[in-house]
């Protein structure tokens, strides 16, 4: 805990980043929320080719399979979205996430029987969050980045991904409480000492199974495995740099203002 500053100013500083990247550059919303038409098609090289479009007329999407089927091009998928799924699914992205975060918030403040756990779990479970849409703000301006339903899905999944880190660290906090007098600053140093490793080498091996995923896996796959690879880093800093130094200072300031009192 003896640097925690220099790990929350960390965070701030990257999500500081992110957010300004997301007012200049925005993000950039695949088919899935703004509608429109997607076909993917296989060269004569081997190749693939995908073409993104608004919403097309019929006679106008017929006309462009035509082109690409008369240059020797094999149409391997073609998506339609309607516009009016995508503010849908917006809505529902968002409650979604309110709900999940939560419902996690609830559940860990009951389990451990202190709000203090459970927003300070809350809290880092956010920080993933915002890492992420920024971090995808920045790769949508410069790479062509997109928002679609599988990010919406790396992004839950990054969500219980990072609580789960955090959890181990709690538990083993309170296993440590139940032992030992000691304040909770010191007890949270040797939690974080004896459950460290196994966060990281948990962590390494789903980051190796996504870099393959990203090398080998395809367009169709490349974002969604990038958005997973950047939650697990950022969960994997956040369990023992957001989470545990959040839940230490609360408790230091709580104690320091009943001295007070």
């Amino acid at each position: 805990m003896k640097y925690r500053l220099l790990f929350l100013s960390i965070s701030v500083v990257v999500i500081v980043a992110g957010i300004l990247s997301v007012l200049n550059w925005g993000l950039k919303f695949g088919l899935d929320f703004k509608g429109g038409t997607l076909i993917e098609y296989r060269l004569n090289n081997g190749q693939k080719k995908i073409e993104r479009y608004g919403t097309l007329k019929n006679e106008d999407l017929e006309k462009i399979r035509a082109d690409f089927k008369n240059q020797g091009a094999i149409e391997e998928r073609l998506e339609t979205v309607g516009p009016t799924i995508g503010p849908e699914l917006v809505k529902k992205t968002i409650y979604g996430l309110l709900i999940s975060t939560s419902a996690i918030l609830f559940w860990i403040a009951y389990q451990f029987k202190s709000i203090k756990f459970g927003v300070s779990a809350t809290i880092a479970t956010f920080h993933d969050a915002l890492v992420v849409i920024g971090v995808y703000s920045i790769f949508g301006h410069f790479f062509g980045a997109e928002i679609d339903f599988l990010f919406v899905t790396a992004l839950l999944t990054i969500i219980s991904f990072s609580v789960h880190d955090t959890i181990v660290v709690y538990d083993r906090i309170r296993e440590l409480q139940k032992k030992s007098g000691a304040d909770l600053k010191e007890l949270a140093n040797l939690a974080l000492s004896e459950t460290m490793v196994r966060s990281i080498n948990n962590s390494f091996t789903i980051m190796f199974m996504l870099v393959a995923l990203i090398l080998m896996g395809g367009e169709t796959t490349k974002w969604f495995a990038v958005a997973l690879l950047v939650g697990t880093i950022s969960g994997t800093y956040s369990s023992p740099f957001v989470a545990v130094p959040i839940l230490v200072t609360w408790d230091e300031i709580q104690k320091k203002l009943k001295a007070k009192s």
